[in-house]
């Protein structure tokens, strides 16, 4: 049986379990073609990069699941997902020269962007925007 690595990736409100199989490169989300998921190639590139940084594109078939947020912090959770089941193929090698774990940390895959919404305060319109202030 084909040996499978899991990485579970967090963007803004979303949440991504991917899971990865040795393949051809085939990338599922939520059940459709990752071009038919993402309404923009610029999302696409992105959750790849980590598999075109460690020249593994065509190596893993990738099955996702992912939930909440929008497009972008769908990928980026994507993204992170992707780069944290690469560490784990990678195990063995990880304190070698050619780690994907220096490859990938260079790149800046495998931190998590912290940057979430900022809650609306009391008396303000949103987090920070007060209302209109009228001098008369």
């Amino acid at each position: 049986m084909a040996k499978v690595y899991n990485g579970t990736g967090r963007r803004k409100e979303s949440v991504a379990k991917v899971t990865m199989t040795p393949g051809k490169g085939k990338i599922t989300v939520n059940g459709k073609d990752v071009r038919e998921f993402f309404p923009y190639e610029t999302n696409v590139m992105d959750l790849k990069q980590p598999l075109v940084a460690t020249s593994t594109d065509e190596k893993f078939d990738i099955t996702v699941t992912v939930k909440g947020g929008g497009f972008n912090g769908q990928a980026g959770a994507i993204r992170l997902g992707i780069a944290r089941a690469l560490l784990e193929y990678d195990a063995l090698n990880e304190g070698s020269e050619n780690s994907f774990r220096k490859v990938l940390k260079a790149a800046g895959f495998i931190t998590r962007d912290a940057r979430i919404k900022e809650r609306k305060k009391p008396g303000l319109k949103g987090a920070r925007r007060a209302p209109q202030f009228s001098k008369r």
